[in-house]
């Protein structure tokens, strides 16, 4: 158990602005892991293993990509107990996100809103500090590493950035995931349409081939919207499977703002997290299970605030679950709250 329970550090960084509070405590993250310090937050993890993809996952939660975008704080972070981390999204060259104010919670509904846009330090960066992290891997842990496209990248020539993200961090993941569907990067969800779809994936599965001659076979994940027509979803599965995609993760954020705009905050732009996207986030992974059967891999991400959430997870279709705003909310206990509730499920 973590030697500070996080009831205590909350008021404090729920005092600050969202992104102080998120860089002030990766920064500590960072600076304190894999010393006797991380005894504040460290935890024992929950042993659920689990084979997905071909990969042995020591439990059934992970970390969703975005909190940690540079890929600082891998070996920390793994110290609460998570299965599988994924680090990103990452895009070729460093770019500074979207202007601030940019990260707002919603605490009523217990959520956030972001409208970051990819702020990382680049590709060269994320990949010295992934290689850096030792102990997580080492324990058994899975590392994900999320690829993006620059903002400054036209949509027409969004490969190149993919391209190059695919070839940077393909020796150093244990599995890559595509992200075409955060929803502040000036049109990237249209990358998401059929024809836009299967030109990057065929693209994508091409250079993966190539990789594996040099790396071994490493499994491609692509995430998805929340904000997709049942039709939109068909297609999707359909594409992933002609292109032998490995898994898909649902989702990201959502756009919708049914549930909190009336709300401080609630009428932010931005990506929506947390309570509110529960629901969708389970209606697109009923529908992805039902499309894809019931062998393809499902990674369940969006509102999990609780065990049992995660648990509603895993009966829409699910294999594995992945946390973010629950973290921020409910703080490093939720992480074996929903690996215990995930090993009865």
């Amino acid at each position: 158990m973590a030697l500070v329970p996080y009831a205590l550090t909350r008021p404090f960084l729920f005092g600050l602005d969202a992104e102080r509070a998120h860089d002030l405590t990766l920064g500590a993250i960072a600076h304190l892991q894999n010393t006797p310090a991380q005894a504040f937050w460290e935890q024992p993890r929950i042993d659920d293993a689990v084979l997905m993809a071909g990969l042995a996952f020591p439990n059934r939660v992970g970390l969703a990509a975005g909190l940690d975008k540079n890929g600082r704080c891998i070996d920390g972070l793994g110290a609460m107990g998570f299965g599988f981390i994924e680090v990103g999204t990452v895009t070729p060259l460093p770019q500074p996100g979207n202007p601030k104010p940019r990260l707002f919670r919603v605490r009523e509904a217990g959520a956030l809103i972001n409208r970051l846009g990819f702020n990382n330090d680049g590709l060269d960066a994320f990949l010295a500090n992934v290689q850096k992290a030792s102990s997580f891997r080492a324990g058994g842990g899975v590392l994900g590493l999320n690829i993006g496209k620059n903002a400054a990248t036209p949509i027409d020539r969004a490969a190149d950035d993919y391209l190059a993200g695919l070839r940077g961090v393909y020796p150093h993941a244990d599995y890559v995931t595509i992200n075409i569907s955060s929803p502040n990067t000036q049109n990237l969800r249209s990358l998401q349409s059929d024809d836009q779809l299967q030109w990057l994936l065929q693209i994508l599965m091409e250079r993966r081939a190539e990789l594996a001659r040099d790396y071994g076979p490493k499994p491609i994940f692509v995430k998805i919207a929340p904000d997709l027509e049942e039709d939109q979803v068909k297609v999707i599965a359909a594409t992933l499977k002609r292109h032998g995609i490995d898994g898909v993760i649902a989702t990201n954020t959502t756009v919708a703002r049914h549930h909190v705009h009336q709300l401080p905050n609630g009428q932010e732009t931005g990506g929506l997290s947390g309570a509110p996207l529960l629901a969708l986030s389970n209606r697109v992974i009923r529908l992805l299970r039902a499309e894809l059967g019931s062998a393809y891999p499902i990674i369940g991400v969006g509102g999990v605030m609780s065990g049992a959430d995660a648990k509603s997870k895993i009966k829409a279709g699910a294999d594995l679950v992945q946390i973010y705003t629950g973290l921020i909310y409910k703080g490093p206990g939720l992480v074996p709250e929903v690996a215990k509730a995930l090993r009865s499920a």
